[in-house]
């Protein structure tokens, strides 16, 4: 493993996926024991993709006290069955949720047929449990979660929005080199919920994990290009407690 610093974001690049993982995996244990020494629960935002699989199994794993944790996550499609595996919050339950004993779980609904008002509880959530740590993904078009660049907005006033999905974005869900979730392009959702920039970054500790070979544009383009909404990534270089988890195939160009 080796690491580099850019800005304020600290980045830590393994020779493996696995190894990334675990790495990760260990490096927030440790973060949410030394957080619960002094608070009674803390409240962590997750992210649901592929990347996310070899942390969360590690992850899931820890010997920490989830029942002083709160779990939410960051960002759900509209629209989608409700028992649809590739929903969000069916991948965290998955993955995690449904694995360990958490405080409360909290997910975001995107059939209630009122998006907005979804937004409006999933606001007043956040407002009332401060996010202490968020969990990242970086995607092909270098979003935070569903912050496609068109839609990204460093000042957003909103907490939690509604969000048209980019194209990119949507072929990225088909794309055979990827980790297949749609069988065609028709079958994925043109809208989504997600918490905004601004939400994601209020976070005391972020940690953003992205492996994976059609990640490694992404990641210099993250490392590399100007702060701006184009690239919604490089916010992170900007935030007081960030740390990059990469493999040798994403990091490639590093």
């Amino acid at each position: 493993m080796r690491e580099l610093t850019k800005d304020k974001l600290k980045v830590k690049i393994f020779n493996t996926r696995l190894e990334m993982g675990i790495g990760a995996a260990k490096t927030i244990s440790e973060k949410i024991s030394a957080l619960l020494e002094n608070q009674e629960y803390i409240n962590i935002v997750f992210a649901a993709a592929p990347s996310q699989n070899e942390f969360l199994d590690s992850f899931s794993k820890s010997n920490v006290a989830w029942n002083r944790i709160n779990a939410f996550h960051m960002d759900e499609y509209v629209g989608l069955d409700e028992k649809a595996p590739q929903l969000f919050g069916n991948y965290l339950k998955n993955r995690i949720f449904g694995k360990v004993d958490f405080r409360e779980v909290h997910y975001i609904n995107g059939n209630t047929g009122d998006s907005e008002q979804e937004c409006k509880r999933y606001t007043e959530l956040m407002a009332h449990y401060p996010t202490d740590i968020v969990m990242l993904g970086i995607g092909e078009n270098t979003h935070l979660a569903f912050n496609d660049p068109h839609v990204a907005n460093f000042n957003d006033p909103k907490v939690v929005k509604v969000v048209n999905l980019d194209e990119k974005n949507r072929h990225q869900q088909v794309d055979p080199k990827d980790d297949v979730c749609f069988n065609t392009i028709e079958e994925v959702p043109t809208h989504a919920i997600t918490l905004t920039i601004p939400t994601l970054f209020k976070s005391k500790h972020a940690y953003a994990i992205a492996p994976g070979k059609n990640k490694a544009d992404a990641i210099y383009h993250t490392l590399n290009k100007q702060i701006q909404e184009k690239y919604p990534s490089t916010i992170l270089r900007k935030h007081p407690d960030a740390i990059l988890y990469i493999d040798k195939d994403s990091g490639a160009k590093v």
